[in-house]
C-alpha cells in the first residue's frame, strides 16, 4: 500500500445518486489537485470534506448517502468545496405518513456456535465482568463513598482476587429536584436499573444521606430486587448504610460502616466464577462520539455489520442518540418489526421534539465545531452516518429513557446523543458491553461496562494507538473491507466480555462520570 502522503488524489462517493463525495487523503488536497476521472479541485479541501461532483445552481439539493441532506446557498462548480456556510439544512422530517414496518428484509441464518466466558447470574442475566457497585440516593454522599471506595480497593479487594473492581454509582441527583414531577421518572428508574445491571452479579448496596428525597426505598421499591439475598434475608432487605444514622459519631464510623457492608458483598462476588455461555447473551450498546465525515464510511458500517452479526447470534443490540437518527426516521419505522414498533419509535421522536421545543431549539443544535471541522455540515448528513451503526435487521422493539431492556434482537433505546448521557441510559438498559465509534477522537470510557473504541481514519488510530481498539481506517486505505474488521470486532468482542482481552480504556482507567437524564424541574 502506498505511503499515505504518496497516494494518489482520491474521493469517496456513498451512492451513484450522490452529487457529491468526501477526500479521503491525510491531510486534504489543494486547488488544482486532478483526480483520475477528472475531476479537478476548484477550492482546497480538508480530508473528510465534501467536493461537488457536478455544477450546482443556487438551490440546488445537495446529495449523499442519497439523502438531501441542503441545499446550495449559491451557484457551486464542480470541483468546489461543499461545507456548511454554503449550504441550507433540510427541515425535519414529518412524523406524520410515515412508511409503517414495510420492510421485510430475508431471514438470515442464525449464527450458531459463538460462545464467550461469562458470570451467570441468578436472575439469567449474565456479566462480562464482576463488580461491586455502590448506589448512591444522592449527591451529598459521594466525597464519603468516594473515600470509602478507595480505601476498600487498598485495603479489601486485595482479599477478593475474582472481583475486578469497586465502583461507586455517583450521580448529582436525588435532592433539590421536583421529585413528584412526571418525568422525574426517567432519572429514578436510570438509577434503579444501573443498580441492577448484570456486570453487579446482584449485589445491591445502597449509601444514603437519610434526609434527601430520594430515598431508598422509592429508589429500589420492594420487588425490584427479585432473588432472594444468599444470607437468607428477605429479597425486600435493602442493604443500606444512612450516614445521619445516630450510631455515627464522627466521619471514620462512616467510612468503617461502608466498608463492613461492602466486605459481605465482595465475599458473595468472590465465589463466582466464569462460565461459557453463548454469545445470545451479549447486551451491547453502540454509540458514536466525536463523529466526522467517515464515521458513516468505515466505522458505523463496520459496527452496523457486527450489529447484524449478534442479531443472528441471538443477542441484543441497542442504538440510540434521538437527534442522530430523527431525520432518518421514515428508514427506522419501515424496518420495524411490528406497526407497534414503529409508533413507539414516532411516539419517542414527538417526545424529543417536544423537549427540545421548551428550550427553544431544535436538533440542529447537536453538532459540535469538531464535527464541522471533520467534514460534517449538519445534523442530517451526520444523522444518515450515524444510523448505519444499526445494521439492517428488523428493530423488534423501543425502550424510553431508563427503561431496561426485556427482548432479544435490535432495539432502539431512546437517549439524547451526549455521549455521557447515552452511555448512562444504555447501562440502565442492561448493557453488558459497549461499543464507541469516533472520528475526532475521545478518550470516553466507562468504569461499569468494558468500552471498545473504533477510530474511523487510520491516522487517528495511530495517533491514538493506545487508545483505539479497532482501526477501521483501513477501509478507506483499501486495505480491508467492511467484512473483514467487522468479523475482527466480532470475535473481539467475545475475547473482551470473556475477560480474554481488556479494552485501552480499562487498561488506562479511564472511567467518565455517570449523567442521569433529567428532564424534570430542578427545585
Amino acid at each position: 500500500m502506498a505511503d499515505a502522503n504518496t497516494r494518489p488524489p482520491l474521493y469517496i462517493r456513498i451512492h451513484a445518486a450522490d452529487n457529491v463525495a468526501i477526500v479521503a487523503n491525510d491531510g486534504g488536497l489543494k486547488a488544482g489537485t486532478a483526480f483520475d476521472d477528472g475531476l479537478v479541485l476548484v477550492d482546497t479541501v480538508p480530508q473528510g470534506h465534501k467536493v461537488a461532483l457536478v455544477d450546482l445552481a443556487e438551490g440546488d439539493a445537495i446529495r449523499r448517502y442519497n439523502v438531501v441532506i441542503g441545499y446550495a446557498l449559491k451557484a457551486l462548480p464542480r470541483g468546489s468545496w461543499v461545507h456548511e456556510r454554503v449550504m441550507r439544512m433540510p427541515v425535519a422530517p414529518e412524523l406524520d405518513g410515515l412508511p409503517i414496518a414495510t420492510v421485510k428484509p430475508p431471514a438470515l441464518p442464525p449464527l450458531e456456535g459463538y460462545t464467550f466466558e461469562g458470570y451467570r447470574n441468578a436472575d439469567g442475566s449474565v456479566g462480562t465482568r464482576n463488580i461491586l457497585a455502590i448506589t448512591q440516593t444522592v449527591q451529598c454522599v459521594a466525597g464519603v463513598t468516594e473515600f470509602a471506595v478507595q480505601r476498600i480497593k487498598a485495603e479489601l479487594l486485595p482479599k477478593y482476587p475474582h472481583v475486578d473492581d469497586v465502583v461507586a454509582l455517583e450521580h448529582s441527583y436525588g435532592c433539590g429536584v421536583a421529585i413528584d414531577a412526571p418525568d422525574a421518572i426517567v432519572p429514578i428508574r436510570t438509577l434503579r436499573n444501573i443498580s441492577l445491571n448484570p456486570n453487579f452479579g446482584g449485589e445491591v448496596m445502597v449509601v444514603s444521606l437519610g434526609c434527601e428525597k430520594l430515598q431508598p426505598e422509592r429508589l429500589l421499591p420492594p420487588g425490584t430486587i427479585p432473588i432472594a439475598d444468599q444470607r437468607g434475608a428477605p429479597a425486600d432487605d435493602l442493604d443500606v448504610v444512612c450516614l445521619q444514622d445516630d450510631a455515627h459519631v464522627g466521619f471514620m464510623s462512616m467510612i468503617d460502616s461502608v466498608m463492613r457492608q461492602a466486605d459481605a458483598h465482595l465475599a458473595r462476588l468472590n465465589k463466582r466464577r466464569r462460565e461459557t455461555v453463548p454469545a445470545s447473551e451479549l447486551v451491547v450498546g453502540v454509540q458514536c462520539g466525536g463523529s466526522d465525515a467517515f464515521s458513516g464510511v468505515t466505522a458505523n458500517p463496520v459496527v452496523g455489520f457486527c450489529t447484524d452479526l449478534l442479531v443472528r447470534a441471538g443477542a441484543t443490540v441497542m442504538f440510540s442518540e434521538v437527534t442522530e437518527v430523527r431525520d432518518g426516521i421514515d428508514q427506522l419505522t419501515s424496518r420495524a418489526s411490528t406497526p407497534e414498533v414503529a409508533e413507539a419509535m414516532i411516539r419517542e421522536m414527538a417526545w424529543y421534539d417536544a423537549y427540545l421545543d421548551k428550550g427553544r431549539v431544535d436538533r440542529s443544535a447537536n453538532t459540535t465545531p469538531g464535527n464541522k471541522k471533520g467534514g460534517l455540515s449538519n445534523i442530517v448528513e451526520k444523522a444518515m452516518g450515524s444510523i448505519v451503526k444499526s445494521g439492517s435487521s428488523p428493530i423488534t422493539g423501543v425502550l424510553a429513557p431508563g427503561e431496561k431492556a426485556k427482548q432479544k434482537g435490535l432495539i432502539y433505546a431512546a437517549t439524547p446523543a451526549s455521549d455521557f448521557i447515552c452511555g448512562t441510559l444504555q447501562l440502565a438498559a442492561g448493557m453488558n458491553l459497549h461499543v464507541f465509534t469516533t472520528g475526532r477522537g475521545t478518550p470516553y470510557g466507562l468504569a461499569e461496562v468494558p468500552v471498545i473504541k473504533v477510530a474511523t481514519r487510520s491516522d487517528l488510530a495511530r495517533r491514538w494507538h493506545d487508545l483505539m481498539d479497532v482501526n477501521a481506517g483501513r477501509i478507506a486505505d483499501g486495505e480491508a473491507s467492511i467484512e473483514d474488521i467487522g468479523w475482527e470486532m466480532f470475535r473481539l468482542m467475545l475475547d473482551v466480555a470473556s475477560g480474554r482481552k481488556k479494552t485501552w480504556a480499562e487498561h488506562w482507567k479511564l472511567h467518565n462520570a455517570l449523567v442521569l437524564f433529567n428532564p424534570a424541574p430542578v427545585t
